[in-house]
């Protein structure tokens, strides 16, 4: 018993001391969140793309050894947090009220999506990881997709760069697309199930895909926003089925420098995405009360605010301009490929 409580005391102690070392990174990361979502709230625009950018111009401070820990932390434990709280908006009713037909367009869509960011990356001589982050990025909720497939990658030279790039880019093409798309769905006369379908199953962002399915009209946008909803319950699946795919590459990226070392065993399912199936059950058989839920949704959001500036302080513009064309390239054809597949299905429906 005796030995037992120095050996308590000393890791306790050690806690402490590693928590302190990750306070004025992580109040930073809060800091520039809290600037992103003053300015959002006043002017408009999207707030995960202004914490991105207020982050890039304190980049600087990502080689602090006085910031350098809480902003490592904000970039990986707070982003997995954020991802797992998603569960919360999401329940077992709203996805199968949708109908049969909705959902089978809908997971093709994410499906094709995803094959067609492998192809076309492939030709544009990018990584497997790169393929797949820009893939499903587009195919199921813009930056908190890429965020969340980025934590389950194998760690690459340029991947925080990449994974920024890609927030950057799908978060000017949702902004395009929530003005753009509603125009195309009156053009088209399309009825608001429809409407719904085409908005929620094409919009990167669910913000952006609520903006526009209510520029038609209140049904729209109920519809819209369910759709959109599937879509990002099927993050958990495309998450485990990435990490399985990059589990060994993830384990010898994680090899130690030191003679002897064995590569470090992961998880398959990483404790985010159990969080994230225990919202969405919990918020199905309704355990979870109104006031919870928006906090908790508050909390998510929150979270990944911060992470998306502490990822911004991590790079710069010049390494954002030095990913070349090529990840440009590949997200347009990605967004117009599951914008022209999910219209084609819905002009065949319809």
């Amino acid at each position: 018993m005796n030995a037992v409580l120095p050996d308590l005391s000393g890791r306790a102690k050690g806690a402490w001391r590693q928590a302190s070392t990750r306070v004025p990174g992580a109040a930073l990361a809060c800091v520039i969140a809290l600037a992103a979502t003053f300015v959002s709230s006043l002017h408009g625009g999207p707030q995960l793309l202004y914490a991105l950018l207020f982050g890039v111009a304190f980049h600087y401070l990502s080689h602090d050894p006085k910031t350098k820990p809480g902003i490592e932390f904000c970039s990986r434990t707070v982003l997995r947090l954020g991802v797992g709280l998603l569960g919360a908006r999401i329940t077992a009713a709203q996805i199968v009220g949708l109908g049969l037909e909705t959902a089978l367009t809908v997971i093709a869509a994410v499906v094709t999506t995803i094959l067609c960011g492998l192809v076309v990356g492939q030709r544009l001589g990018m990584t497997r990881a790169q393929r797949v982050l820009s893939g499903g990025a587009v195919a199921i909720c813009g930056a908190s997709a890429a965020l969340a497939i980025s934590a389950v990658l194998p760690r690459e030279k340029d991947g925080d760069r990449f994974t920024l790039m890609l927030v950057v880019t799908v978060t000017v093409m949702s902004t395009v697309a929530m003005v753009l798309y509603p125009l195309i769905a009156r053009a088209l006369h399309l009825p608001p199930g429809l409407a719904g379908l085409f908005l929620g199953g094409t919009i990167h962002d669910v913000a952006q895909v609520v903006g526009a399915g209510y520029t038609l009209n209140h049904e729209t946008g109920d519809i819209a926003t369910i759709v959109k909803l599937f879509r990002v319950s099927m993050l958990t699946v495309v998450v485990i089925i990435v990490a399985a795919a990059f589990k060994k590459s993830r384990e010898r990226g994680l090899v130690g420098t030191g003679a002897g070392r064995t590569p470090a065993k992961q998880a398959l399912v990483p404790w985010f995405l159990w969080l994230f199936v225990a919202m969405v059950l919990l918020n199905s058989i309704g355990a979870l009360p109104s006031p919870m839920l928006g906090a908790l949704n508050d909390i998510s959001r929150w979270c990944l605010v911060a992470a998306i500036s502490a990822l911004g302080m991590k790079t710069s513009f010049a390494q954002l301009a030095r990913a070349g064309w090529r990840p440009l390239v590949l997200i347009l054809i990605e967004t117009v490929w599951i914008a022209g597949f999910v219209l084609a299905v819905i002009l065949l429906r319809h």
